[in-house]
Protein backbone atom coordinates (compact mmCIF):
# COMPACT_ATOMS: atom_id res chain seq x y z
CA UNK A 1 0.00 0.00 0.00
CA UNK A 2 2.98 2.38 0.74
CA UNK A 3 4.83 1.90 -1.64
CA UNK A 4 1.64 2.24 -4.47
CA UNK A 5 0.71 5.65 -2.54
CA UNK A 6 4.67 7.15 -3.02
CA UNK A 7 4.08 5.50 -7.12
CA UNK A 8 1.34 7.64 -6.90
CA UNK A 9 2.60 10.84 -5.69
CA UNK A 10 5.39 10.53 -7.74
CA UNK A 11 3.45 10.34 -10.64
CA UNK A 12 1.85 13.13 -9.86
CA UNK A 13 5.12 15.09 -9.28
CA UNK A 14 6.55 13.93 -12.76
CA UNK A 15 3.11 14.81 -14.80
CA UNK A 16 3.11 18.33 -13.11
CA UNK A 17 7.04 19.18 -13.64
CA UNK A 18 6.36 17.92 -17.43
CA UNK A 19 3.66 20.22 -17.92
CA UNK A 20 4.33 23.33 -15.98
CA UNK A 21 7.94 23.82 -16.24
CA UNK A 22 9.05 23.55 -19.77
CA UNK A 23 11.22 26.50 -20.88
CA UNK A 24 10.51 27.88 -24.26
CA UNK A 25 13.37 29.89 -26.28
CA UNK A 26 13.94 30.97 -29.79
CA UNK A 27 17.89 30.54 -30.54
CA UNK A 28 19.58 32.11 -33.65
CA UNK A 29 22.77 32.92 -34.57
CA UNK A 30 24.15 36.64 -35.58
CA UNK A 31 26.44 36.85 -38.68
CA UNK A 32 29.75 37.35 -36.60
CA UNK A 33 28.97 33.82 -35.09
CA UNK A 34 27.65 34.95 -31.65
CA UNK A 35 24.92 32.87 -30.63
CA UNK A 36 21.60 34.37 -28.81
CA UNK A 37 19.25 32.65 -26.97
CA UNK A 38 15.67 34.53 -26.04
CA UNK A 39 12.99 33.64 -23.41
CA UNK A 40 9.41 35.37 -23.03
CA UNK A 41 8.15 35.52 -18.99
CA UNK A 42 5.87 38.42 -18.46
CA UNK A 43 5.34 36.87 -15.05
CA UNK A 44 7.27 40.19 -13.30
CA UNK A 45 8.77 42.97 -15.15
CA UNK A 46 11.94 42.36 -15.14
CA UNK A 47 14.55 41.34 -17.88
CA UNK A 48 17.82 39.84 -17.52
CA UNK A 49 20.53 40.26 -19.92
CA UNK A 50 23.88 37.94 -19.84
CA UNK A 51 26.64 36.68 -21.97
CA UNK A 52 28.59 33.27 -21.40
CA UNK A 53 32.08 33.20 -23.03
CA UNK A 54 33.62 29.95 -23.61
CA UNK A 55 36.61 30.59 -21.57
CA UNK A 56 37.90 29.63 -18.40
CA UNK A 57 40.68 29.39 -16.16
CA UNK A 58 41.69 25.95 -18.32
CA UNK A 59 42.36 28.33 -21.26
CA UNK A 60 45.26 29.90 -19.45
CA UNK A 61 48.76 29.29 -19.77
CA UNK A 62 50.05 27.63 -17.02
CA UNK A 63 52.78 30.50 -15.57
CA UNK A 64 49.92 32.45 -15.96
CA UNK A 65 47.24 30.97 -13.45
CA UNK A 66 43.78 33.16 -12.40
CA UNK A 67 44.08 35.06 -15.74
CA UNK A 68 40.47 33.98 -16.63
CA UNK A 69 38.83 35.46 -13.21
CA UNK A 70 41.50 38.34 -12.99
CA UNK A 71 39.90 39.17 -16.54
CA UNK A 72 36.11 39.49 -15.20
CA UNK A 73 37.23 41.81 -12.98
CA UNK A 74 39.18 43.62 -15.43
CA UNK A 75 36.01 44.33 -17.20
CA UNK A 76 34.39 45.99 -14.77
CA UNK A 77 37.03 48.82 -15.13
CA UNK A 78 35.07 50.35 -17.66
CA UNK A 79 34.63 51.12 -21.78
CA UNK A 80 35.05 54.30 -24.24
CA UNK A 81 31.36 55.03 -23.10
CA UNK A 82 31.51 54.27 -19.57
CA UNK A 83 33.93 55.85 -17.30
CA UNK A 84 35.86 53.92 -14.56
CA UNK A 85 33.73 53.33 -11.55
CA UNK A 86 31.03 54.26 -12.83
CA UNK A 87 29.53 50.66 -14.20
CA UNK A 88 28.00 49.81 -10.73
CA UNK A 89 26.45 52.88 -10.60
CA UNK A 90 25.04 52.97 -13.58
CA UNK A 91 23.01 49.27 -12.82
CA UNK A 92 22.05 50.50 -9.50
CA UNK A 93 20.75 54.33 -10.18
CA UNK A 94 18.51 52.58 -12.96
CA UNK A 95 16.63 49.49 -10.65
CA UNK A 96 18.96 47.13 -11.34
CA UNK A 97 21.62 44.37 -10.25
CA UNK A 98 24.69 42.81 -11.64
CA UNK A 99 27.54 40.03 -11.24
CA UNK A 100 29.77 37.73 -13.00
CA UNK A 101 31.64 34.65 -11.98
CA UNK A 102 34.33 32.61 -13.70
CA UNK A 103 34.84 28.93 -13.53
CA UNK A 104 37.30 26.82 -14.83
CA UNK A 105 35.10 26.31 -18.44
CA UNK A 106 33.01 29.56 -18.68
CA UNK A 107 32.90 33.25 -18.02
CA UNK A 108 29.51 34.26 -16.93
CA UNK A 109 28.34 38.40 -16.65
CA UNK A 110 24.74 39.48 -16.20
CA UNK A 111 22.45 42.25 -15.48
CA UNK A 112 18.90 42.18 -13.65
CA UNK A 113 16.95 45.24 -14.83
CA UNK A 114 13.27 46.44 -14.88
CA UNK A 115 12.08 45.54 -18.22
CA UNK A 116 11.40 49.09 -19.55
CA UNK A 117 15.47 49.08 -19.20
CA UNK A 118 16.10 46.48 -21.78
CA UNK A 119 17.98 48.78 -24.01
CA UNK A 120 20.19 49.63 -21.47
CA UNK A 121 21.64 46.28 -20.38
CA UNK A 122 22.12 44.83 -23.97
CA UNK A 123 24.61 48.11 -24.59
CA UNK A 124 26.23 47.67 -21.77
CA UNK A 125 27.09 44.17 -22.21
CA UNK A 126 27.93 45.53 -25.98
CA UNK A 127 30.40 47.88 -24.70
CA UNK A 128 32.46 45.31 -22.90
CA UNK A 129 32.30 43.60 -25.84
CA UNK A 130 33.44 46.15 -28.28
CA UNK A 131 34.57 49.20 -25.99
CA UNK A 132 36.98 47.63 -22.82
CA UNK A 133 39.62 50.09 -21.40
CA UNK A 134 42.22 48.02 -21.10
CA UNK A 135 44.75 49.82 -19.44
CA UNK A 136 48.02 49.14 -16.80
CA UNK A 137 45.89 51.27 -14.32
CA UNK A 138 42.71 49.02 -14.63
CA UNK A 139 45.69 45.86 -13.73
CA UNK A 140 47.13 47.43 -11.00
CA UNK A 141 43.78 48.26 -9.67
CA UNK A 142 42.08 44.76 -9.75
CA UNK A 143 45.29 43.28 -8.74
CA UNK A 144 44.23 44.38 -5.23
CA UNK A 145 41.28 42.92 -5.33
CA UNK A 146 41.62 39.87 -6.55
CA UNK A 147 44.53 39.74 -3.91
CA UNK A 148 42.24 40.35 -1.21
CA UNK A 149 39.28 37.88 -2.31
CA UNK A 150 41.90 34.92 -2.70
CA UNK A 151 42.39 35.97 0.96
CA UNK A 152 39.20 36.42 2.30
CA UNK A 153 37.91 33.63 0.03
CA UNK A 154 40.87 31.30 0.28
CA UNK A 155 43.58 31.48 2.49
CA UNK A 156 41.82 32.31 5.83
CA UNK A 157 39.34 30.02 5.25
CA UNK A 158 39.28 26.56 7.10
CA UNK A 159 39.49 23.52 4.86
CA UNK A 160 39.79 25.95 1.34
CA UNK A 161 42.57 24.52 -0.04
CA UNK A 162 41.33 21.09 -0.44
CA UNK A 163 40.41 21.25 -3.62
CA UNK A 164 43.43 22.01 -5.01
CA UNK A 165 45.56 19.31 -3.03
CA UNK A 166 42.77 17.70 -5.55
CA UNK A 167 43.23 18.40 -8.25
CA UNK A 168 47.15 18.61 -8.07
CA UNK A 169 47.07 14.87 -7.56
CA UNK A 170 44.35 13.65 -9.52
CA UNK A 171 45.14 15.82 -12.59
CA UNK A 172 48.86 15.62 -14.41
CA UNK A 173 48.71 16.57 -18.17
CA UNK A 174 45.24 18.45 -18.15
CA UNK A 175 44.85 22.18 -16.92
CA UNK A 176 41.89 21.42 -14.61
CA UNK A 177 45.00 20.43 -11.69
CA UNK A 178 45.20 24.53 -10.98
CA UNK A 179 42.87 26.70 -9.57
CA UNK A 180 40.39 29.44 -11.14
CA UNK A 181 41.70 32.07 -8.93
CA UNK A 182 45.38 30.53 -9.40
CA UNK A 183 48.76 32.13 -8.53
CA UNK A 184 49.28 35.56 -7.25
CA UNK A 185 52.61 35.58 -8.37
CA UNK A 186 51.61 34.64 -11.49
CA UNK A 187 49.07 37.97 -12.34
CA UNK A 188 51.76 39.96 -10.57
CA UNK A 189 54.21 38.68 -13.34
CA UNK A 190 51.34 39.21 -16.40
CA UNK A 191 51.91 41.88 -18.34
CA UNK A 192 49.46 44.47 -20.31
CA UNK A 193 50.01 42.90 -23.41
CA UNK A 194 49.16 39.47 -22.38
CA UNK A 195 45.99 40.84 -20.48
CA UNK A 196 45.12 42.56 -24.36
CA UNK A 197 46.14 39.38 -26.19
CA UNK A 198 43.91 37.21 -23.69
CA UNK A 199 40.90 40.12 -24.43
CA UNK A 200 41.44 39.92 -28.27
CA UNK A 201 41.27 35.84 -28.62
CA UNK A 202 38.83 35.03 -26.09
CA UNK A 203 36.12 37.66 -25.93
CA UNK A 204 34.90 37.56 -29.38
CA UNK A 205 31.18 37.07 -30.64
CA UNK A 206 32.01 33.81 -31.88
CA UNK A 207 32.77 32.83 -28.61
CA UNK A 208 30.09 34.14 -26.64
CA UNK A 209 26.66 33.51 -26.16
CA UNK A 210 23.99 36.15 -25.55
CA UNK A 211 20.62 35.06 -23.10
CA UNK A 212 18.16 38.12 -22.97
CA UNK A 213 15.28 36.77 -20.69
CA UNK A 214 12.19 38.11 -19.01
CA UNK A 215 9.17 40.77 -20.11
CA UNK A 216 10.19 41.18 -23.48
CA UNK A 217 9.03 41.99 -27.25
CA UNK A 218 11.12 39.24 -29.65
CA UNK A 219 10.63 41.50 -32.25
CA UNK A 220 11.98 44.69 -30.84
CA UNK A 221 14.41 42.50 -28.85
CA UNK A 222 15.89 40.94 -31.73
CA UNK A 223 16.24 44.63 -33.81
CA UNK A 224 18.33 46.17 -30.71
CA UNK A 225 20.71 42.77 -30.47
CA UNK A 226 21.14 43.28 -33.87
CA UNK A 227 21.81 47.07 -33.64
CA UNK A 228 24.28 46.65 -30.63
CA UNK A 229 26.20 43.27 -31.17
CA UNK A 230 25.85 43.05 -34.87
CA UNK A 231 28.57 45.05 -35.91
CA UNK A 232 30.87 43.93 -33.84
CA UNK A 233 33.76 41.65 -35.88
CA UNK A 234 34.13 38.27 -35.35
CA UNK A 235 37.43 36.91 -34.10
CA UNK A 236 40.18 34.37 -35.13
CA UNK A 237 38.50 30.43 -34.72
CA UNK A 238 39.43 29.35 -31.23
CA UNK A 239 40.84 25.96 -30.99
CA UNK A 240 41.44 24.26 -27.87
CA UNK A 241 43.18 20.43 -27.70
CA UNK A 242 43.98 20.15 -23.93
CA UNK A 243 45.78 16.83 -23.25
CA UNK A 244 44.33 13.58 -22.11
CA UNK A 245 44.95 11.93 -18.80
CA UNK A 246 45.50 8.60 -18.16
CA UNK A 247 43.65 6.52 -16.40
CA UNK A 248 44.65 6.30 -12.64
CA UNK A 249 45.62 2.39 -12.36
CA UNK A 250 47.21 2.40 -8.63
CA UNK A 251 45.98 4.28 -5.48
CA UNK A 252 47.62 7.65 -4.72
CA UNK A 253 48.49 8.69 -1.08
CA UNK A 254 48.85 12.34 -0.59
CA UNK A 255 48.73 14.97 2.38
CA UNK A 256 47.72 18.85 2.52
CA UNK A 257 48.18 21.23 5.29
CA UNK A 258 45.69 23.90 6.77
CA UNK A 259 46.20 26.51 9.22
CA UNK A 260 43.74 27.51 9.32
CA UNK A 261 42.05 23.91 10.51
CA UNK A 262 41.69 22.08 14.00
CA UNK A 263 40.04 18.95 12.75
CA UNK A 264 41.56 17.04 9.89
CA UNK A 265 40.17 15.43 7.34
CA UNK A 266 40.08 12.60 5.05
CA UNK A 267 39.34 12.85 1.38
CA UNK A 268 39.42 10.23 -1.28
CA UNK A 269 38.90 11.24 -4.70
CA UNK A 270 38.28 9.75 -8.00
CA UNK A 271 38.64 10.93 -11.84
CA UNK A 272 35.66 10.73 -13.50
CA UNK A 273 34.19 11.46 -17.02
CA UNK A 274 32.85 14.36 -18.54
CA UNK A 275 29.70 16.49 -17.48
CA UNK A 276 27.93 15.92 -20.57
CA UNK A 277 27.78 12.13 -20.70
CA UNK A 278 25.54 9.52 -18.74
CA UNK A 279 27.62 8.28 -16.35
CA UNK A 280 28.05 11.75 -14.50
CA UNK A 281 24.63 11.93 -14.26
CA UNK A 282 24.49 8.72 -12.49
CA UNK A 283 26.68 9.93 -10.32
CA UNK A 284 24.80 12.61 -9.63
CA UNK A 285 22.33 10.58 -8.22
CA UNK A 286 25.29 8.15 -6.51
CA UNK A 287 26.64 11.76 -4.41
CA UNK A 288 22.72 12.55 -3.34
CA UNK A 289 22.05 8.73 -2.23
CA UNK A 290 25.11 8.94 0.16
CA UNK A 291 25.33 12.54 1.21
CA UNK A 292 22.20 14.32 0.69
CA UNK A 293 20.42 15.20 4.07
CA UNK A 294 20.51 14.07 7.35
CA UNK A 295 18.62 10.82 6.13
CA UNK A 296 20.98 10.12 3.96
CA UNK A 297 23.45 6.82 4.13
CA UNK A 298 26.76 8.23 5.39
CA UNK A 299 25.44 11.16 7.50
CA UNK A 300 23.10 8.33 9.22
CA UNK A 301 25.76 5.77 9.89
CA UNK A 302 28.84 7.93 10.85
CA UNK A 303 27.55 11.18 12.37
CA UNK A 304 24.10 10.23 13.71
CA UNK A 305 24.24 6.15 14.54
CA UNK A 306 28.06 5.65 15.20
CA UNK A 307 28.70 9.15 16.03
CA UNK A 308 32.42 8.99 14.41
CA UNK A 309 32.34 11.82 12.10
CA UNK A 310 31.13 15.61 12.74
CA UNK A 311 30.16 15.75 9.08
CA UNK A 312 30.74 13.37 5.93
CA UNK A 313 29.65 13.74 2.35
CA UNK A 314 29.84 12.91 -1.53
CA UNK A 315 30.35 15.46 -3.83
CA UNK A 316 30.26 15.23 -7.76
CA UNK A 317 32.05 18.05 -9.01
CA UNK A 318 31.20 18.00 -12.83
CA UNK A 319 32.84 19.78 -15.34
CA UNK A 320 32.96 20.15 -19.16
CA UNK A 321 36.04 17.85 -19.64
CA UNK A 322 36.53 15.68 -16.61
CA UNK A 323 34.51 15.11 -13.24
CA UNK A 324 36.09 14.75 -9.88
CA UNK A 325 34.29 12.76 -7.53
CA UNK A 326 34.82 13.34 -3.78
CA UNK A 327 34.41 11.23 -0.63
CA UNK A 328 35.00 13.03 2.91
CA UNK A 329 34.90 13.05 6.66
CA UNK A 330 35.71 15.14 9.40
CA UNK A 331 36.46 13.10 12.40
CA UNK A 332 35.44 13.09 16.30
CA UNK A 333 36.67 12.99 19.51
CA UNK A 334 39.17 9.83 19.27
CA UNK A 335 37.94 8.40 15.86
CA UNK A 336 40.82 8.17 13.23
CA UNK A 337 41.15 9.15 9.91
CA UNK A 338 41.81 5.92 8.30
CA UNK A 339 38.37 4.13 10.55
CA UNK A 340 36.50 6.91 8.86
CA UNK A 341 37.18 5.82 5.11
CA UNK A 342 36.85 2.24 6.09
CA UNK A 343 32.95 2.76 7.30
CA UNK A 344 32.83 4.83 4.04
CA UNK A 345 34.84 2.33 1.69
CA UNK A 346 31.73 -0.47 3.47
CA UNK A 347 29.24 1.81 1.78
CA UNK A 348 30.39 1.79 -1.45
CA UNK A 349 31.07 -1.85 -1.56
CA UNK A 350 27.57 -2.49 -0.50
CA UNK A 351 26.26 -0.19 -3.76
CA UNK A 352 29.07 -2.09 -5.82
CA UNK A 353 27.22 -5.65 -4.62
CA UNK A 354 24.18 -4.73 -4.07
CA UNK A 355 20.50 -2.92 -5.53
CA UNK A 356 20.06 0.28 -3.35
CA UNK A 357 16.44 -0.10 -2.04
CA UNK A 358 13.40 0.98 -3.88
CA UNK A 359 12.39 3.62 -1.28
CA UNK A 360 15.66 5.13 -1.83
CA UNK A 361 15.57 5.29 -4.97
CA UNK A 362 12.45 6.64 -5.15
CA UNK A 363 13.72 9.11 -2.46
CA UNK A 364 16.63 10.09 -5.33
CA UNK A 365 13.75 10.26 -7.86
CA UNK A 366 11.87 12.51 -6.36
CA UNK A 367 14.78 14.99 -5.27
CA UNK A 368 15.69 15.41 -9.08
CA UNK A 369 12.09 16.42 -9.89
CA UNK A 370 12.38 19.08 -7.31
CA UNK A 371 15.43 20.16 -8.31
CA UNK A 372 14.49 20.62 -11.68
CA UNK A 373 11.37 22.15 -10.31
CA UNK A 374 13.15 24.78 -8.57
CA UNK A 375 16.10 25.17 -11.34
CA UNK A 376 13.52 26.90 -13.80
CA UNK A 377 12.02 28.68 -10.62
CA UNK A 378 12.67 32.52 -11.65
CA UNK A 379 14.07 33.78 -15.13
CA UNK A 380 17.21 34.63 -13.31
CA UNK A 381 18.15 30.94 -13.50
CA UNK A 382 16.40 30.03 -16.57
CA UNK A 383 18.96 32.56 -18.30
CA UNK A 384 22.11 30.96 -16.70
CA UNK A 385 20.75 27.76 -17.32
CA UNK A 386 20.09 28.25 -21.23
CA UNK A 387 23.70 30.07 -21.27
CA UNK A 388 25.27 26.90 -19.74
CA UNK A 389 23.13 24.28 -21.65
CA UNK A 390 24.44 25.90 -24.94
CA UNK A 391 27.96 26.76 -24.38
CA UNK A 392 29.09 23.78 -22.43
CA UNK A 393 26.62 21.17 -23.78
CA UNK A 394 25.80 22.77 -27.08
CA UNK A 395 22.43 21.40 -26.79
CA UNK A 396 20.01 24.80 -25.34
CA UNK A 397 16.83 22.18 -24.65
CA UNK A 398 18.41 20.30 -22.10
CA UNK A 399 16.92 22.76 -19.57
CA UNK A 400 13.93 20.77 -20.33
CA UNK A 401 15.23 17.20 -21.25
CA UNK A 402 18.15 16.83 -18.73
CA UNK A 403 15.71 15.50 -16.30
CA UNK A 404 14.36 12.92 -18.07
CA UNK A 405 18.15 11.55 -18.41
CA UNK A 406 17.71 11.17 -14.94
CA UNK A 407 14.40 9.85 -14.60
CA UNK A 408 15.42 6.82 -17.38
CA UNK A 409 18.81 6.08 -14.74
CA UNK A 410 18.11 2.85 -12.99
CA UNK A 411 18.99 1.22 -9.75
CA UNK A 412 21.12 -1.25 -11.92
CA UNK A 413 23.50 1.91 -13.57
CA UNK A 414 23.48 3.26 -9.82
CA UNK A 415 25.12 -0.32 -8.93
CA UNK A 416 27.09 -0.49 -12.14
CA UNK A 417 28.78 2.88 -12.45
CA UNK A 418 30.09 3.16 -8.32
CA UNK A 419 31.50 -0.27 -9.68
CA UNK A 420 32.97 1.64 -12.57
CA UNK A 421 34.47 4.62 -11.07
CA UNK A 422 34.79 4.35 -7.16
CA UNK A 423 37.72 1.75 -6.72
CA UNK A 424 40.18 1.84 -4.48
CA UNK A 425 42.67 1.46 -7.17
CA UNK A 426 41.04 4.12 -9.06
CA UNK A 427 42.05 7.40 -6.27
CA UNK A 428 43.62 9.85 -4.40
CA UNK A 429 43.41 9.29 -0.47
CA UNK A 430 44.39 12.74 0.97
CA UNK A 431 44.69 13.55 4.59
CA UNK A 432 44.00 17.14 4.91
CA UNK A 433 45.69 18.22 8.38
CA UNK A 434 46.55 21.31 10.63
CA UNK A 435 49.51 22.95 9.60
CA UNK A 436 51.31 23.59 12.92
Amino acid sequence: MTKNILSLASAIVIACSTNAQKVDFEEYDLSNGMHVILHKDTSAPVVVTSVMYHVGAKDEQPNRTGMAHFFEHLLFEGTKNIKKGEWFKIVSSNGGRNNANTTDDRTYYYEIFPSNKLELGLWMESERLLHPIIKQEGVDTQNEVVKEEKRLRVDNQPYSHFLEYVKENIFKKHPYKGTTIGKMEHLDAATLEEFLAFNKKFYVPNNATLVVAGDINFSTTKKMIADYFGPIPRGEKITKNFPKEAPITEAISAKGYDPNIQIPAIIAAYRTPSMKTRDSRVLDMISSYLSSGKSSVLYKKLVDQKKMALQAGAINLSQEDYGTYILYGLPQGETKLEDIIKEIDEEITKMQNDLISEKDYQKLQNKFENNFVNSNASVESIANSLARFNVLYSDTNLINTEIDIYRSITREEIRDVSKKYLNTNQRLTLEYLPKK
